[in-house]
């Protein structure tokens, strides 16, 4: 791999803002200096007036494949991923079939090493029936163990007292949960159908899927965690009062950690009127009061990371009516840009976004050699400029399902160039696929 130099960066990372020049060599970060001189350097980019981020790392995303790739696939989703500043993304078990075995998870990782322009891990999936399986993870090659806590795709609802008592006490790894109380939900649909009927609409969906079937739900994983002292990641915190279960202590001191997803921040209930089926996510968008409750616990520390749960179904799937609309969406190629327009917003600081986007997955993983701009780390790299407006359309999406629900929504910063361990994978709207992302490895 010829070496490359980034010329003039303003570098945001490990909680400073600077100007520097980059080297990297054979996929690493050798160098961070000014003025690093550029003889028998091969490559040069010239970051003059942009600013430079390690490379995104986005813990839990959907990318379909195996079995749905009717809505994306590995190829086509870590392309839009890493056109957006993702490098490394941690994707989720519940394809088809469900990744329940480790024959199943390993040829996940085989396909993405077919595949994937963006760097990648894939969780182990838990099901009623598989602890046998699920022990066998190994730590050091696979980041996690999801359990759904809440209703999903086939048999992934795990609701076993017995199961989930061994889980907790036996993982070998970390536990990351989607938690939502089925019971809960299941009332509250039955009661605004019998109210609403046919006239049961994308307005509702915070209703039945409402703050009370997240916090219990994971009130009991939680529980669990403590009673085992497990290493817990709560994804997609979406309430206020989800945030009670947390604590505010330093990350090297946290068993439990928590996710806040991209469209839980930038959108809330009173956009159903307009967006309705197109936002409909589990756990569900809520109210405005929510939505502040969240921001605050991002910036005060309560919430340790920030994700999409990038979920792509196609368009005619979710225009269907509220009821028969899939949930989920696509969110990997805009994530750091909706988080930069916060920025504009004065929402949040670049330092913040890196901490939360960069730096703390890797150490709440335990990810080797990644979430840093430092020497000796691989060279996972997003260069972006922050005043250069544009307007999201179907025409710039990337992603295979071809919509978003941020069309038509005009954003002040773009992502320039993105550098997968070592190699520039896309630049200005086009990709390299000549050489692929890697397997995320794990300090454990």
């Amino acid at each position: 791999m010829p070496k490359t130099i980034i010329k003039n960066a303003t570098i945001v990372n490990d909680h400073t803002i600077k100007v520097a020049d980059i080297l990297i060599e054979n996929a690493y970060i050798t160098k961070i200096d000014r003025n690093i001189s550029q003889v028998h350097c091969q490559n040069m980019i010239d970051a003059t007036g942009k600013y430079v981020f390690p490379g995104i790392i986005d813990d839990q995303v959907h990318f379909r494949e195996p079995g749905f790739c009717h809505k994306g696939n590995i190829f086509s989703e870590s392309r839009a991923a890493v056109a957006g500043g993702i490098t490394s993304f941690m994707e989720m078990p519940n394809t088809f079939p469900q990744t329940l075995t480790q024959t199943l998870l390993e040829e996940k990782y085989a396909r993405a090493a077919r595949s994937s322009l963006g760097n990648y891990s894939f969780y182990m999936g838990v099901s009623n029936d598989n602890l046998t399986e699920v022990l066998q993870t190994n730590s050091k090659k696979v980041c996690g163990i999801k359990v759904f806590l809440g209703s999903s795709t086939g048999n992934m609802l795990v609701d076993n007292p017995i199961t989930l008592d061994r889980l907790f006490q036996e993982s070998p790894t970390l536990i990351a949960a989607h938690c939502e109380d089925e019971n809960i939900i299941q009332k509250n649909r039955d009661a605004y159908k019998a109210m609403f009927g046919k006239n049961i609409s994308a307005a509702h969906h915070p209703l039945i899927r409402n703050a009370e079937a997240c916090y219990t739900s994971a009130q009991r994983a939680i529980d669990l965690a403590k009673k085992y002292h497990t290493k817990f990641h709560l994804l997609h915190i979406s309430t206020e009062q989800e945030l009670q279960l947390l604590k505010k202590i330093p990350l090297h001191k946290k068993k439990i950690t928590a996710e806040v997803c991209i469209h839980h921040l930038w959108f809330q209930s009173e956009d159903y009127e307009k967006k309705g089926t197109y936002i409909q996510w589990n756990p569900a968008i809520k109210t405005k009061k929510d939505q502040t409750a969240l921001w605050a616990a991002l910036n005060q520390d309560w919430i340790d990371v920030i994700a999409t749960d990038h979920a792509p179904h196609t368009l005619a799937e979710k225009s269907q009516p509220y009821g028969l609309a899939p949930s989920g969406g696509p969110m990997v190629e805009h994530s750091l840009i909706v988080m930069l327009e916060a920025y504009h917003q004065k929402k949040i600081t670049l330092e913040k976004i890196v901490e939360k986007m960069c730096h703390n997955p890797a150490k709440i993983f335990q990810i080797q050699k990644r979430g840093y701009l430092q020497e000796g780390y691989f060279a996972d790299i997003v260069i972006c400029a922050l005043n250069e407006p544009w307007r999201i359309s179907k025409k710039n999406i990337k992603s295979h399902c071809q919509w978003s629900p941020l069309e038509g929504e005009k954003f002040q910063s773009k992502v320039t160039h993105t550098i997968v361990s070592g190699h520039l994978a896309y630049h200005q709207g086009k990709f390299d696929d000549s050489v692929l992302g890697q397997r995320l490895l794990f300090d454990r």
